[in-house]
């Protein structure tokens, strides 16, 4: 059965549209509370949400479904998505559910789950809900509803969790950081973990209006960052998204490093460590310079499809810790079982702290390669993959690129577009590939 609402990332759409309506959500909260009071009597979920006005709404209409269907709510209020993960594992809940549309303006809002461990739910789990969507409400009888509380120290909890994944023998005393948490989830949270372990931290993005989350700043707008870093002159600059789950890390002399560069320096310093790295998990776009140089100290990188979903899944099955994209959605399964902006920067600012070098210094021996992206129109349902020409001129593409660079093709999942990518050492190299390979689908 294809789910129709759940995509690669819970359920997301604008506010007022469907299915993001209150009705909607209502019935949504009722049909997951059914789910689960299959497995229990009496289930508890944990709801948190980011920062837009939306909230209030949603956040409302979902607390009233779960109650009609006889689950205990406690409400979190404005948390980052990896903290609704932790606390739904220390509260021993049965299910953790984020209201958010993590780096998309405050217009779009969705909601996205977790399960007793903390964990992402897998499709058969969504295709149950959406089946229970269709079946009629069965409301529970008056003195079987389910009650809902707040739970006062939630950002507490998990600033003390965060702290947690820092080595304790280590501090950020001396060092400057400008924090930015994208006017999102994390506002309050990120500027006092920081400070609590001993950096001096300039705050920017930290005031939310409920209209302005990820409004020209956030790990999607990293301008704000780079230019507060340098009139601070701070020793790094951390951003995160809305939702405090994807990562962006400024240097002082404004350079910026994504999450491929982010997680190769993760693997490294354990490995410096004398750490065994079985593998890491990339995705299909990781940057190739990843791959090899990872590859000359004797760890194999694994790409999974595009989707921190997809990452978790892979390094799940292989028992692996480090895995994540270039977007930086960074996992280290050691430390959370998510992707987590503040504790991924905690361990960039701990490798650090150890080895007494900048992040520029310890990513010194990676240059990333250049990599072309052109999108090409085809016609909808077109067989592009059985295109002779094609076919033929991405075979020569690879053969004169070799080992020294790499080209994927893949179709967009929203619009008729065929995305086509070149990776080379040379940039001119990467373009000029990329074009012949456009030139042969228009052809």
């Amino acid at each position: 059965m294809t789910r129709r609402y759940f995509g690669t990332d819970g359920i997301r759409g604008t506010v007022g549209q469907s299915p993001i309506t209150p009705d909607f959500v209502l019935k949504l909260a009722h049909a997951v509370g059914r789910v689960l009071k299959r497995g229990e009597s009496r289930p508890t979920v944990l709801i948190g949400k980011d920062t837009r006005i939306s909230g209030y709404m949603l956040e409302s209409a979902m607390e009233a479904g779960f109650n009609s269907a006889g689950v205990d709510v406690l409400l979190l209020g404005p948390v980052p998505t990896p903290a609704v993960a932790y606390l739904t594992r220390a509260q021993r809940a049965s299910l953790g559910v984020v209201i958010s549309a993590s780096h998309n303006p405050f217009a779009d809002n969705g909601i996205k789950f977790f399960n007793a461990q903390g964990a992402k739910l897998p499709d058969e789990w969504e295709r149950a809900v959406e089946a229970a969507l269709d079946e009629p409400p069965v409301w529970a009888e008056s003195a079987a509803l389910g009650k809902a509380r707040r739970l006062d120290d939630a950002a507490g909890r998990y600033i003390e969790f965060c702290k947690s994944t820092f080595d304790k023998e280590l501090s950020l005393k001396g060092m400057k950081l400008v924090v930015d948490a994208a006017h999102g989830a994390a506002y309050q949270i990120a500027p006092k973990v920081f400070h609590e372990l001993g950096a001096e931290v300039i705050a920017i993005g930290c005031a939310p209006d409920g209209l302005n989350i990820n409004q020209g700043v956030g790990a999607t707008h990293p301008q704000a960052l780079v230019d507060a870093v340098k009139a601070h002159g701070a020793d790094l600059g951390i951003a995160l998204d809305g939702d405090a789950d994807r990562l962006q890390i400024v240097d002082p002399q404004g350079r910026l490093f994504n999450g491929d560069e982010l997680l190769y320096l993760l693997a490294d310093e354990r490995l410096g460590r004398d750490e065994h790295v079985p593998g890491v998990v990339g995705t299909l776009m990781t940057n190739m310079a990843v791959e090899v140089a990872l590859k000359a100290k004797g760890v194999p990188l694994v790409r999974a499809k595009v989707g921190d979903r997809y990452v978790l899944e892979e390094l799940v099955q292989r028992r692996w810790l480090l895995g994540g994209e270039g977007s930086g959605h960074l996992l280290v399964l050691d430390q959370h079982t998510t992707g987590d902006g503040l504790v991924s920067a905690l361990q960039v600012l701990q490798a650090c702290v150890r080895s007494g070098k900048s992040v520029s210094e310890l990513l010194a021996g990676l240059t990333l390669f250049p990599q072309t992206l052109l999108n090409v129109r085809i016609a909808p349902g077109s067989d592009w993959k059985n295109n002779a020409r094609l076919v033929a001129t991405q075979r020569e593409v690879e053969a004169e690129l070799g080992d020294n660079g790499r080209v994927l093709i893949r179709a967009s999942g929203t619009e008729p577009l065929l995305r086509v990518m070149v990776e080379a050492r040379d940039a001119a190299q990467a373009l000029a590939c990329a074009q012949r390979l456009v030139a042969a689908v228009s052809a």
